[in-house]
């Protein structure tokens, strides 16, 4: 049994833990801003602060600290007086459509949006809407949802008994809160015969996603809906409708989802892509828990909150949606899917 001191320093250990884990995200989140990461991802055998320094434009004795800072965060190694990438970092911190990237979290977790407007509101309860955030903001959840599309298309998509042979053919989709438009590019490169609809309430994030399409060459199989999803009438002939990471936030999930079942043809598929948030406190104590504990900071503002997988699975019942089930993609990411 351990003595109260012993308590104590284990009880420490877990706070400098806390604190340490903060330096890491800071120093992630200036390497990816300010390119540190870029560049040395040119040069796998290396770099001194000296010649990254010289590279890139920037004091050499600043680049010094945050090297040493991002070695011991784990993202750097050295090799003598040189840092370089350590293994796979090059992927999971720049490759935006590697399945597994993370490079969009640190970014997310410095801004405004998440824990500082959270504190300054924390006293009065005001709640916030996606109008109200900055640009930088909904380019970084950008990033974030990224790899659920790159996990869910087409590998998800392939486990939904079925989906994939519907996909095949000439059928009509919808982006169920198609953000900066994301979802469509990877739908339409995946699924070429198919019509897209993107929907979406955040004027800013239409207008983004519209370039997008006008510049990808897009804009003739992709259609654009502003809309509450509360309020969603686009129509009853789509094969299928996919949510990623927003069916948490829709301000009443019942009438959406009446309004998705409406809109789909007999036999059309359902596809909801989330976060699978713990059914229980005992489950918040996992890595992947506590980062998706943070972005409830974020998801308590905009009124709502991350759910668990069981959820939806009940939701997609209780609406009379058939061959309902659910699997998880990786720790932060499940798929729930039913059928009209």
């Amino acid at each position: 049994m351990a003595t109260p001191q012993e308590e104590i320093q284990q009880q420490a250990g877990k706070v400098i833990g806390q604190l340490a884990g903060y330096v890491g995200v800071r120093a992630m989140d200036m390497g990816l801003r300010l390119g540190m990461f870029a560049e040395l991802a040119k040069h796998p055998e290396g770099l001194t602060p000296d010649e990254l320094a010289q590279n890139l434009s920037m004091d050499a004795f600043y680049l010094g600290v945050w090297c040493n800072a991002a070695f011991g965060a784990e993202v750097l190694d050295a090799d003598g007086d040189k840092f370089k990438l350590a293994p796979h970092m090059d992927k999971l911190l720049l490759d935006q459509d590697f399945p597994g990237y993370v490079g969009g979290l640190p970014t997310i977790m410095v801004q405004p949006e998440l824990f500082d407007a959270f504190a300054t509101n924390l006293p009065s309860g005001k709640r916030i809407w996606w109008d109200e955030c900055s640009p930088e903001w909904i380019q970084a959840v950008s990033l974030t949802a990224r790899p659920f599309y790159s996990r869910l298309i087409p590998a998800g998509i392939d486990r939904v008994p079925g989906l994939s042979d519907v996909l095949a053919g000439d059928v009509k989709i919808m982006d169920l809160a198609c953000g900066a438009g994301v979802g469509l590019q990877k739908l339409a490169a995946a699924y070429p015969t198919a019509t897209l609809v993107g929907v979406d309430g955040d004027a800013h994030s239409l207008e983004v996603t519209g370039k997008k399409m006008k510049e990808a060459g897009l804009d003739g199989r992709v259609s654009l809906v502003q809309s509450a999803f509360e309020d969603l009438d686009a129509g009853v002939d789509f094969d299928v409708v996919i949510i990623n990471v927003s069916m948490h936030e829709c301000r009443d999930i019942d009438k959406v989802t009446q309004n998705v079942n409406r809109t789909l043809k007999p036999d059309g598929y359902f596809v909801i892509s989330d976060f699978p948030f713990p059914a229980t406190v005992d489950g918040l104590r996992t890595p992947p828990a506590r980062v998706m504990g943070g972005i409830q900071f974020f998801e308590a503002m905009i009124d709502d909150q991350l759910l668990p997988t069981q959820a939806y699975v009940d939701l997609l019942n209780k609406h009379g949606f058939k061959n309902v089930d659910a699997f998880d993609m990786t720790p932060v990411h499940a798929v729930t899917y039913g059928q009209k």
